[in-house]
């Protein structure tokens, strides 16, 4: 075997982190967004780095982990995911053309 071997070919190697907004902008399509209230967010009330599901579940990777909890609504799918995992239900998802 030679130099070839050791080679790794791209297109076949998995990305070891997520990539923000992999699929690209969300556009006007989304029917609901998820909103945060921070009262309930435990890293938020604590001031500590606890938990975080939301971030972890996300599939977009748009969930910044920080402290408050931020997610990118440029390019947020409204998947629903984030809000079905966070234990203190601090995510809600509401409709997205909600008079804000």
């Amino acid at each position: 075997m030679g130099s070839h071997a050791a080679r790794k070919d791209p297109f076949t190697v998995a990305r070891g982190k997520l990539c923000k907004g992999e699929a690209g902008k969300t556009g006007d399509w989304r029917s609901s967004r998820p909103e945060i209230d921070l009262t309930k967010c435990i890293p938020s009330k604590s001031g500590k780095s606890a938990c975080f599901l939301c971030w972890q579940y996300c599939p977009e990777g748009v969930v910044k982990k920080s402290i408050p909890v931020e997610i990118d609504m440029e390019f947020c799918k409204g998947c629903g995911i984030c809000a079905e995992e966070c234990p203190a239900k601090a995510i809600t998802m509401v409709d997205e053309h909600k008079s804000e």
